[in-house]
């Protein structure tokens, strides 16, 4: 069967390809992933499906797994979507963005909830342990697919459970120690993460408050918060940090076409205007050379490189402009060689 049969195949299951559906899934054929990734580049989907519900999610989830599609979930951030698009499904979560109380000391939340989002509610509700969460502009479901964090704190000792969808549409929840969470990774079963229970500590909102803004104002004066970027390109090595050694390189400010290493934090690498994500991932090639060839570390990625690659295009031209600041940051072990395209099947 032919992709192009397979797609056709999925919206007959889904009911056709209106722009909503009787499903509860909004489909989009052929649609930039450029618009819904924090880096802002990127090739097409091939299909973009926002299911509205956990009903429309199963449908979506059993339609794919009939039609022999793939699919990946796509949160939008510390991914970078390659040129030639994604094959396939593409399935965003952000309809499925509801909080609720579930005890004193515990909050539940969906998997399109945006983390700061989430801080916020906790802390409105009093439950401290959240706070470092402010700044992270992801999911809650990518979130905990990569046990987000910073220097204060990540997703893994705050979680009690996490509630995933199967590629047949069964629904099943896992506790904490069931998924063996480490450095930025989450041992999930092949799967959809659909919400996750977090256990918290009561505290004075006021106090919370004043934890995240001053987090909030920390983060401002060292990331490049307001261009688009993926956030933190590489894992931090043990004992160091990927942007201070990417610093000391002298690679701050360095650019292919519209790919730059930020001059503001190293570990960053941000989008100028009209990057391809080519350039971006020349970029990151370039960086993990040069570390290796100085300080014979090997850097790791902590971004996910996902979609195809796109027919050869002209190089763009490589430009260096130095500055100086710092990284920041712990890390485990690392490894980077070829960049890995890594597409989601579930």
């Amino acid at each position: 069967m032919t992709v192009k049969s397979k797609v056709q195949r999925f919206l007959v299951e889904l009911g056709g390809a209106r722009a909503l559906g009787p499903a509860g899934v909004e489909i989009r054929q052929h649609e930039p992933m450029s618009r819904h990734t924090t880096m802002k580049a990127g090739g097409e989907a091939d299909l973009l499906v926002v299911p509205q519900d956990v009903e429309g999610l199963r449908r979506v989830m059993v339609a794919a797994q009939r039609a022999g599609l793939p699919v990946m979930i796509l949160g939008g951030s510390n991914v970078i979507v390659q040129d030639g698009g994604i094959p396939g499904v593409v399935v965003k979560l952000s309809r499925l963005n509801h909080i609720r109380p579930a005890g004193a000391d515990r909050i539940e939340a969906e998997a399109g909830v945006l983390l700061p989002r989430l801080a916020r509610a906790a802390a409105k509700a009093g439950l401290s342990g959240l706070e470092f969460a402010i700044g992270i502009p992801g999911t809650v479901g990518g979130s905990i697919v990569m046990n987000a964090g910073t220097r204060e704190g990540e997703l893994a000792p705050r979680i009690e459970s996490v509630t995933l969808m199967r590629p047949d549409g069964d629904v099943v929840t896992l506790g904490r120690e069931e998924l063996r969470f480490r450095y930025r990774h989450a041992d999930l079963p092949h799967g959809c993460v659909v919400s996750a229970r977090f256990t918290l500590q009561p505290a004075p909102p006021a106090g919370i408050d004043a934890t995240m803004t001053r987090m909030l104002g920390e983060r401002n004066a060292t990331q490049p918060l307001h261009s688009p970027s993926a956030g933190c390109v590489f894992k931090n090595p043990p004992g160091d940090s990927a942007g201070r050694l990417i610093e000391a390189a002298g690679l701050k400010g360095h650019r292919i076409g519209d790919a730059q290493v930020s001059e503001r934090h190293a570990n960053f690498i941000i989008n100028r205007g009209h990057a391809q994500a080519g350039d971006i991932l020349t970029l990151i090639r370039h960086v993990g050379r040069q570390v290796e060839q100085r300080f014979g570390v090997t850097l790791e990625l902590e971004v996910k490189i996902v979609g195809r690659a796109a027919r050869s295009r002209p190089a763009p031209r490589s430009s260096h402009r130095g500055a100086g600041g710092s990284g920041g940051g712990r890390g485990t072990a690392a490894h980077h060689g070829a960049l890995t395209t890594r597409v989601v099947e579930v």
